[in-house]
């Protein structure tokens, strides 16, 4: 049983960057497609990035492209979101997400708030 745990999330002015961490325990992460999300209050979760473990390609919604980035630490066991030029659209609870097969798995979420 694969458990995720997010962290880095917080209080960040326009313009700025955080980076989030998605690390995680009880499994052989390197062979699970990551994905994180976002759920803004009264809006649907949504599609944020995506690293497929075969191969290391990356994804993005468009509303992030070319801010944020997605990569992985096989090592640490942990995928991380580096988002630049923090917009304030951009405030939302964010989820990581671990795929492999059938298998699916959620982190509890960290809220990142942007100020205008």
């Amino acid at each position: 049983q694969v458990q995720l745990v997010e962290s880095g999330g917080g209080l960040v002015q326009a313009g700025g960057s955080l980076r989030l961490s998605c690390a995680a325990s009880g499994g052989t992460f390197s062979n699970y497609d990551v994905r994180w999300f976002r759920q803004a209050p009264g809006k649907e979760r949504e599609f944020v990035a995506a690293i497929i473990w075969r191969g290391g390609s990356t994804y993005y919604a468009d509303s992030v492209k070319g801010r944020f980035t997605i990569s992985r630490d096989n090592a640490k066991n942990t995928v991380y979101l580096q988002m630049n030029s923090l917009k304030p659209e951009d405030t939302a609870v964010y989820y990581c997400n671990a795929n492999l097969g059938i298998m699916t798995y959620w982190g509890q979420g960290t809220q990142i708030t942007v100020s205008s």
